[in-house]
């Protein structure tokens, strides 16, 4: 054999063990599930559950041998609630960090601040925040698992008018989510036969709301809907109650939570709202797809962390176990192909619904899955 021959024949050999180790290194390289949540500040009812189950369920993922052979590295940041801190974060995630995927943005406000430039970095990001806006118009590399803010105002509009109650009174708060969930409300409002009498709102921060609610009342209404989110909407219902309005009262999926009934306190019973099942898992047919789902997060949540399961922490839930699905159909992190899957998940039975997910759809979800519930004795219960 010519010298100039072995030297080509071990050139190919070295870059071929090159190549193997390569790929082994590849194949043994954590997959990297980014996250900016409000963990902390005025949101952390939100973010708090949802990273307490992002850490629950990575732990658990990786225990049972992880993604495509591969563990999954949870790298989170707190954005406090804070807009500009979320972009940055969600900047530090896709330039230095190079996250394979992002589950996270507690709120409207910090979804949106960041999703442009997730956009334009190419990742496959999805969030748990509401507002109808962050999937439609479609974008294509962001999702979102819980119902928008329309179809939360759709379900309770349904149930208003099955009540023939056609005159509402609407007080709504002035941050992302609250705004849009009024914006909602009253696009689609005459679709069931519901005129909006009253509309008040007020601000995230204030403290006493007794003067929009007496001019709702004074406007001949024969209930009252609420939209927002944090303790705005329990300092509502307080007020409601001192006033001694005796109408039907709705609150908005925004306080789906038993940290909203400890704020309440008597003063939310007999309110309705929207909300996943989670909240009542017992009360669902034996023969609901989402029963078991339901059972089975609400009990290892509560056992892991002995803290009371929520509703948002279950949008995480589902986020997470979308993003682990999408890999595993795509065979790879490669993003393109993850964004594919994604959009392409079809009867995914989760804590929040059934997601059927396509190009046009980035969500999944129909007004159906939410349930109506009422405030009996301190407790929810499922109406319908």
């Amino acid at each position: 054999m010519s010298k100039k021959i072995f030297r080509r024949a071990g050139f190919l050999a070295a870059t071929l063990a090159a190549g193997i180790f390569a790929t082994s290194v590849q194949a043994s390289d954590p997959i990297k599930i980014g996250s900016f949540l409000s963990a902390t500040g005025p949101a952390s009812f939100l973010g708090d559950p949802e990273l307490k189950t992002l850490e629950m369920y990575v732990e658990k993922i990786n225990a049972d041998g992880g993604v495509l052979g591969r563990q999954l590295q949870l790298i989170h940041y707190d954005d406090a609630g804070d807009a500009s801190q979320a972009r940055n974060f969600a900047s530090r995630l896709v330039r230095n960090d190079r996250v394979d995927i992002i589950v996270g943005g507690s709120t409207t406000g910090t979804t949106m601040s960041a999703a442009p430039l997730i956009e334009q970095a190419r990742t496959p990001f999805i969030s748990l925040a509401g507002a109808i806006v962050i999937t439609e118009p479609v974008k294509t590399w962001v999702f979102k698992t819980p119902q928008s803010d329309r179809m939360a105002a759709e379900r309770v509009l349904a149930d208003l008018q099955s009540r023939g109650i056609t005159k509402v009174g609407l007080i709504s708060d002035t941050g992302g989510f609250g705004s849009s969930g009024r914006t909602q409300t009253l696009e689609v409002a005459a679709d069931y036969g519901i005129e909006i009498l009253a509309d008040e709102t007020y601000g995230p921060s204030d403290t006493d709301m007794t003067a929009q609610l007496t001019r709702i009342r004074n406007a001949g209404v024969e209930a009252v809907f609420n939209f927002g989110f944090g303790q705005g909407p329990a300092l509502v219902t307080r007020n409601y109650a001192q006033l001694g309005i005796d109408l039907p009262f709705y609150q908005s999926h925004g306080v789906a939570s038993d940290r909203f009934l400890e704020l309440a306190g008597e003063a939310a019973e007999g309110l309705r709202l929207p909300a996943s099942p989670l909240l009542v898992p017992d009360s669902l047919d034996d023969t609901d797809p989402q029963k078991a789902v339901v059972q089975n997060y609400k009990a290892e949540y509560e056992a892991h962390w002995n803290t009371q399961v929520s509703t948002f922490g279950a949008y995480a839930y589902d986020g997470l176990m979308l993003a682990v699905m999408a890999i595993e159909q795509a065979g790879s992190t490669d993003r393109e192909a993850v964004r594919s899957a994604l959009e392409n998940i079809q009867g995914y039975v989760g804590v929040t619904g059934i997601y059927n997910l396509s190009p046009e759809d980035h969500m999944g979800l129909t007004a159906d899955s939410f349930r109506i519930l009422e405030v009996k004795d301190g407790q929810w219960n499922l109406v319908d």
